[in-house]
């Protein structure tokens, strides 16, 4: 799509990996998108695609004719929209390319139909987490959560060893240990501040957690004066969001930021990252990009978010909507001193050796050159 968003992110990250390690590599998707003129920022080619069409036929038969054109071996589909686009693609263009599809999402294919038939038409399944994996291989059912699309998540058949575990990767040559005192002048933080910063988009209806960070922040910040309150991101909830600070009486404790596109100096601008994710979380990798800054992270324990917060093990996973244990664990966190530089430099090294997006193209280029070797 191209958008923007983490499963864009991912999909680029991949692309510039792969060509870093040598492989020839194209991405295709429409122009005039956020994330066009990052691939084209990058260096990787990019064939662009017409709009979509009935059925999205005319993005089929572009997508198939670069398949054909180029000889490509791997065709690899992230976004849960461009299954079916990805394999009728890979069918039209006669060249018997593997299919790859990625599953970042928490949740199962929303048409029955994709989870029968989908595993069966592909040649590899990537899950980025464990949690992941087994929404595939077993379904999770939470009858009784207040969020609809939490209560039912079915397996998709066919052959589950089709199914490989990859996590995503960060880009820890920028998400690492900096001196952002700057940056915390320009977020509104004086130097005495403790920053607790939810990151994230806000769309309607909950967003991800800000209005419940909000008011685990009302029952707290009394017990800690210096803490401050940031809602950094981008959405359409920022009038609710605003509103929710003048009743909770957080004037001027808490605020809305702009998007910022140097989220890595912005992680180390605050002193605490709140995820105090409600829906649902395929992994988590804004808490892995806190940890490789050096930065605790207070952080819901569903999903896959426990799996990524153990790659850090800095702060404290909290019960999911639980406001009364996210203001504890806030005023806790806000009481404590943070690591020196050498404690944050040692905890980005651990990140950046098994979450860097390198890394993870490796896992990912190793899992191509298997399945590529099957013809062989």
């Amino acid at each position: 799509m191209l958008t923007g968003g983490g499963t864009d992110d991912q999909c680029v990250k991949l692309a510039s990996g792969l060509q870093q390690l040598g492989q020839k590599v194209w991405v295709a998707g429409p122009d005039g998108r956020e994330f066009s003129k990052i691939i084209r920022a990058l260096g990787v080619p990019f064939h662009v695609t017409p709009p979509e069409g009935l059925l999205k036929l005319r993005f089929i038969a572009s997508a198939a004719k670069l398949i054909r054109r180029e000889r490509i071996q791997i065709v690899h589909g992230h976004h849960g929209r461009d299954i079916w686009p990805t394999i009728l693609a890979a069918k039209l263009s006669g060249m018997k390319s593997k299919v790859v599809l990625t599953r970042h999402m928490a949740k199962s294919p929303g048409s029955g139909f994709s989870r029968s038939f989908m595993l069966g038409r592909c040649d590899a399944l990537i899950a980025v987490s464990h949690f992941v994996e087994k929404v595939l291989r077993e379904g999770v059912y939470e009858p009784d959560s207040p969020e609809q699309e939490r209560r039912s998540r079915p397996p998709v058949q066919g052959d589950h060893r089709k199914i490989q575990v990859i996590y995503g990767g960060i880009d820890t040559a920028r998400f690492r240990p900096l001196d952002a005192e700057k940056q915390r002048a320009e977020l509104g933080l004086q130097p005495d501040d403790y920053a607790l910063a939810v990151a994230g988009g806000y769309g309607l209806p909950r967003g991800k957690g800000q209005r419940e960070f909000l008011q685990a922040a009302a029952r707290m910040h009394e017990k800690v004066p210096r803490a401050r309150f940031l809602i950094i991101g981008r959405g359409n909830m920022a009038e609710i969001l605003k509103a929710d600070i003048a009743r909770l009486g957080l004037s001027g404790k808490a605020w809305l930021t702009p998007y910022f596109t140097d989220m890595p100096r912005v992680m180390n601008a605050i002193d605490c990252l709140v995820h105090p994710q409600i829906g649902t979380e395929a992994f988590g990798l804004v808490v892995c990009e806190a940890h490789a800054c050096g930065k605790p992270v207070i952080a819901s324990s569903l999903d896959g978010i426990p799996e990524a917060f153990a790659l850090g093990n800095l702060g404290q996973l909290v019960p999911p909507e639980s406001i009364e244990e996210l203001a504890r664990a806030m005023e806790l966190w806000a009481g404590k001193p943070g690591l020196s530089m050498d404690a944050r430099q040692v905890m980005h090294a651990a990140a950046a050796k098994r979450l860097s997006f390198l890394t993870s193209t490796s896992h990912t280029l190793e899992l191509y050159h298997a399945l590529n070797a099957r013809t062989v």
